[in-house]
């Protein structure tokens, strides 16, 4: 299918892709939320290395049961019953947290969170890459870490606001979370479902009206065709299916980059950002401001990251932003090690953040919705999402530890070398993806 962006409703994709991706936000708020509360938890909690480390993981934790649970429920009952599941649970477990009278309920109630969390990481790029043509795919599928970082950003910024509000600070920013939660339940009600699983499910003619309002006649003709023909033999998914040889490697490329994006190390300064500032001398207010300028650079990144996925393309970005990464970290390190000024240590810091929004965030969530065939996406994109917050929980479980046995600098310079794997991975196993239909891509698996 070779249509011309003129062939397509702009408006109405972006729209759609918008409202999906508010899922994004909900990521970016309990993701950014914790590193402003961490401070007053310490004291409220009165937490050692290891409870800390858990405490902000068991996030991750409740992330992979949800995309268990999303990966069965989307394939099952389709896409936006799931986006609908994830933003009730995110407001129910917001205000849990808020309530929190002792560790043991807090860490449930942000592991409850996590399901919410993890079944929009999974649903959200998924359903943006099925509704959104071949040539605007990357930019679409970008708007949801668009809010992701956006979701970071104004969260900082709250945090930085209440913290002189008192030693229960961290129960408003932990409970504001349930305003953006119910604007993204509203917001869902009025998506459409993915016209690909209605073709799945044999919805045919809801599909065909779906697709004629993303785009002409013509468009929506060509891509009805390409999917049933996609799904020809198709039968009912099962975890079993991503280990078959035909698809593996694109679930072993799946996989690890999604490993890769959370061993990079990255998550480590927008979680411990505190932790990291403190180690070189600087005030709470130092610290709680440090979180929001990493949040305008991330954000600012970003949206160059939009501009450029569909232009460049995956592959370029995800080798600038491993190497990058790699050089920057040993120099942070090596500032940190040695106790340079709180200034100079930002500036390698926001270097390593900008890198970082540019390329492995953004275009990793992008990799990951689009080289799944039809017949297995919902499983192999659970399956990989799976392993992203496995990573993340291992990562920020690990660093508190880490950081007291080794100093806050050590761990960076494990972080240096393994970007430079990731480096080589990408070099000699990742294909480009841009400009091509979801079942182009997947002709091109089957060929190789």
């Amino acid at each position: 299918m070779n249509a011309t962006a003129k062939t397509f409703n702009s408006k109405y994709i972006i729209g759609i892709s918008f409202i999906s991706a508010l899922g994004g936000y909900l990521f970016g708020f309990d993701f950014a939320v914790i590193s402003g509360a961490l401070p007053f938890l310490r004291e409220q909690f009165m937490l050692n290395a290891w409870w800390e480390g858990f405490l902000t993981g068991s996030l991750a934790l409740g992330c992979i049961v949800g995309c268990l649970i999303a990966g069965n429920l989307a394939d099952r009952y389709g896409r936006r019953p799931g986006l609908m599941l994830a933003a009730f649970i995110f407001a129910v477990s917001s205000i849990g947290i808020a309530f929190s009278s002792g560790l043991t309920y807090f860490v449930a109630m942000r592991f409850a969170a996590g399901i919410g969390v993890g079944m929009a990481s999974m649903l959200c790029p998924m359903y943006i890459a099925e509704i959104s043509p071949a040539e605007v795919r990357g930019r679409n599928v970008a708007i949801n870490q668009l809010t992701v970082v956006i979701g970071i950003l104004i969260t900082n910024l709250v945090n930085y606001f209440l913290a002189d509000t008192g030693p229960d600070a961290w129960r408003w920013m932990f409970g504001l979370g349930v305003v953006p939660s119910l604007v993204f339940l509203i917001g869902v009600i009025w998506l459409p479902e993915s016209p690909r699983w209605l073709i799945k499910s044999g919805q045919q003619q809801k599909a065909k009206v779906i697709l004629n309002k993303i785009g002409s006649p013509g468009f929506a003709e060509s891509t009805f065709t390409a999917v049933e023909k996609s799904l020809v033999g198709a039968t009912k998914q099962s975890y079993a299916m991503v280990f078959e040889k035909a698809v593996r490697p694109a679930v072993v490329v799946g996989v690890t980059l999604a490993i890769f994006q959370q061993f990079c190390g990255i998550n480590v300064v927008f979680n411990y950002t505190s932790t990291i500032f403190e180690s070189v001398g600087a005030s709470l207010n130092r610290q709680l401001f440090e979180t929001v300028a990493i949040g305008v650079v991330n954000l600012v990144f970003t949206l160059l990251a939009m501009w450029q996925v569909d232009k460049l393309g995956r592959r370029p970005l995800m080798l600038y932003g491993s190497l990058g990464l790699s050089v920057i970290y040993i120099v942070l390190a090596f500032l940190l090690q040695n106790h340079f000024p709180t200034g100079l240590v930002s500036i390698f810091v926001l270097l390593a953040i900008s890198i970082y929004a540019i390329s492995l965030a953004p275009v990793t969530w992008v990799l990951i919705s689009e080289i799944f065939p039809n017949k297995i996406r919902g499983v192999a994109s659970s399956v990989a999402i799976v392993s992203l917050w496995g990573a993340y929980f291992i990562l920020v479980f690990t660093f508190p530890i880490l950081a007291k046995i080794l100093g806050a600098y050590g761990p960076f310079y494990l972080y240096a070398v393994i970007c430079f794997l990731g480096f080589l991975f990408v070099k000699f196993k990742v294909k480009e993806t841009k400009g091509q239909t979801l079942e182009e891509l997947e002709d091109n698996l089957i060929r190789h």
